[in-house]
């Protein structure tokens, strides 16, 4: 199949407070996945492996982990004279406006529409950086020409209890868009947005800089109203697998899902690579008393305890005695002598102190008391560098801020749902 000249916009500015700790110190698309890679590298690569090479990443959130993994773009060969890979950050194109961050997903794209202009493409691919699939963008782009649609929308079909957590789509026998709605209460269809567009580029360039130059975001604003004005949006079906990583429960299970005998996101395709930028770290060293089960374990890993249906990222280590059960450790984590770590998510170079217990299952059950949608599954979080006290317990559905210091940990037990820390400063 040959390509179709497309530019590339990816939209990763974003946070998430039901993220939690994971977004306190990065933006949603750094976020480390299935543990050696980032949530940006499925979608970089989606793009060169679907032949597209002229990729910008739209940033605004905490951007220097993302722009520190992505550089030239080397490991998805974007590092190019023509095209390749840029990364777009908002800023003020006078020196007498005021200062204005970026208010949505369209009004990211408007910030920059000048770099649209000038690039050599009819159609412009806009890709959200916080999802984890894997898809070959060419069949969209050649669906859009040969139904001569104005905008395509890439469409999944999700669990009627979640499609309330996206823009749902109805459409006619040919597939054209009659309804849209982005994040409806009691939501009509389970057709849901990926929040994957496709749009002539004249037509984008026009809407965003023209009368409709309000429009804040496309899901909410942008996609209504062309079809309240009778443009041509159609939906092209995506049958793969797809997730959208928006909070930690949902994070937690797309990279348990990778510890199934056949997974459904096969990361070992040799037809379609994930990319990404690896560190040199020496094989994993397992200890004379290691035990792992239905886990992932990353280059640089040390296991010297036993480690059960987790995913290990580079650089952790697994101390003598230690228990690990139901996590998902980041890279550089410390579990100590004898600790327990279940059921939870503990972030980059987090220490946990020797016989600490995380993840206390007291019967209680009882949410987050600061946030209680997000947190009531009984997931505890360790954020980035805090250090928890060697014999620590902390219950379920508990909270500690990235770099909280020993000294500030009680004495006693840390009963479920409770929060440590502060959120760090920018």
């Amino acid at each position: 199949m040959t390509s179709t000249p497309a530019l590339a916009l990816i939209l990763a500015g974003g946070a998430s407070e039901a993220l939690s700790v994971l977004t306190a110190v990065r933006t949603e698309a750094a976020i480390p996945f299935g543990g050696k890679y980032r949530i940006i590298d499925f979608v970089l690569s989606n793009c060169v492996n679907s032949d597209i090479y002229n990729v910008a990443v739209l940033t605004q959130y905490r951007p220097r982990s993302l722009n520190e993994h992505i550089g030239t773009g080397r490991p998805w060969d974007l590092d190019r004279t023509t095209g390749g890979v840029r990364l777009l950050q908002p800023y003020l194109k006078d020196p007498h406006e005021s200062v204005r961050w970026q208010e949505g997903t369209a009004d990211a794209v408007r910030f920059h529409i000048d770099f649209v202009e000038e690039q050599d493409a009819d159609l412009v691919l806009i890709l959200a950086g916080d999802h984890v699939y894997k898809m070959d963008y060419r069949p969209l782009l050649h669906y859009h020409r040969d139904v001569r649609a104005d905008v395509t929308v890439a469409v999944h079909t999700v669990a009627r209890h979640d499609a309330h957590r996206f823009g749902v789509v109805i459409t006619d026998p040919e597939g054209r868009i009659t309804y849209f709605e982005e994040k409806p209460r009691r939501p009509p269809s389970t057709l849901a947005s990926m929040g994957i567009y496709v749009f002539n580029r004249t037509l984008l360039v026009d809407w965003l800089t023209g009368p409709g130059r309000e429009d804040m975001d496309f899901g909410r604003h942008v996609i209504p109203r062309l079809l309240e004005q009778g443009r041509r949006v159609y939906a092209y079906p995506f049958f793969g697998y797809w997730t959208d990583i928006g909070t930690v429960q949902a994070y937690w299970e797309a990279n348990m899902a990778l510890l199934a005998e056949t997974p459904a996101l096969d990361l070992d395709d040799p037809e379609w690579v994930i990319h990404t930028r690896s560190e040199e770290r020496p094989p994993v060293l397992m200890g004379p008393d290691a035990m792992v089960a239905s886990s992932l374990v990353c280059d640089g890993a040390i296991v010297e305890g036993h480690v059960e249906r987790s995913v290990i990222s580079p650089g952790v280590h697994v101390a003598s005695g230690a228990v690990v059960r139901d996590a998902i450790i980041l890279t550089d984590a410390v579990i100590g002598p004898g600790a327990v770590v279940d059921h939870a998510i503990v972030d980059k170079t987090a220490i946990i102190g020797e016989g600490a217990q995380v993840g206390v299952d007291d019967g209680a059950n009882r949410p987050n008391a600061e946030m209680p949608e997000v947190l009531n599954t009984g997931l505890t979080l360790i954020g980035k560098g805090a250090a928890v006290p060697p014999g620590t317990l902390i219950g379920r559905n508990c909270v500690i801020w990235p770099f909280t210091p020993a000294h500030q940990f009680p004495k006693e037990p840390l009963p479920a749902g409770t929060t440590l820390g502060k959120r760090p400063l920018p």
